[in-house]
């Protein structure tokens, strides 16, 4: 049963570093994000080659962003950074909007340590763990309220 304000369909979260990008979904009813992998960033395009293959095999309604902000909502060199990747992906024809992540890295650290992880052993997985925080607070935040989380990412045409 879902909520008469949510969309169904699979959604991917990503969240973007500087060095990995973590790559996580939705099931179709939009109830539990799991992760994908852990993508290496990349001057040569293959970052978003790999992005491109999801979108192309999980065919998603939409795509969530992790927009990094500093604690007082600021700005910052990652958030650009972020929203230039979001660009992109938006690039490629599939709806995008980012979302909040304040705190979703030190979250994913923490759970990682709750489940007796170390942080050097959890460097592969942790972005990942991140794109799945971005992504179930996106989903719970759309189930809860009935409109779409975040701010819709538009191209240059406008889309």
């Amino acid at each position: 049963m879902t909520h008469e304000g949510f969309r169904r369909g699979v959604r991917i979260g990503i969240d973007v570093g500087k060095a990995r990008i973590g790559v996580a979904r939705s099931d179709r009813d939009g109830l539990l994000a799991t992760p994908i992998e852990t993508v290496a960033r990349a001057e040569d395009g293959s970052d978003l080659a790999a992005i491109r293959q999801h979108i192309a095999e999980l065919e998603p309604v939409e795509i969530i962003v992790g927009l990094p902000l500093s604690l007082s909502g600021d700005r910052t060199p990652s958030t650009e950074d972020a929203v230039g990747f979001a660009e992109a992906i938006a690039r490629l024809g599939t709806p995008v909007r980012l979302v909040d992540e304040r705190l979703s890295t030190v979250t994913a650290h923490q759970a990682m340590r709750g489940v007796g992880r170390s942080q050097k052993k959890s460097r592969g997985v942790i972005d990942q763990v991140a794109a799945v925080i971005i992504l179930q607070h996106a989903l719970d935040t759309e189930r809860g309220r009935g409109i779409a989380p975040g701010e819709p990412v538009l191209t240059d045409e406008g889309a």
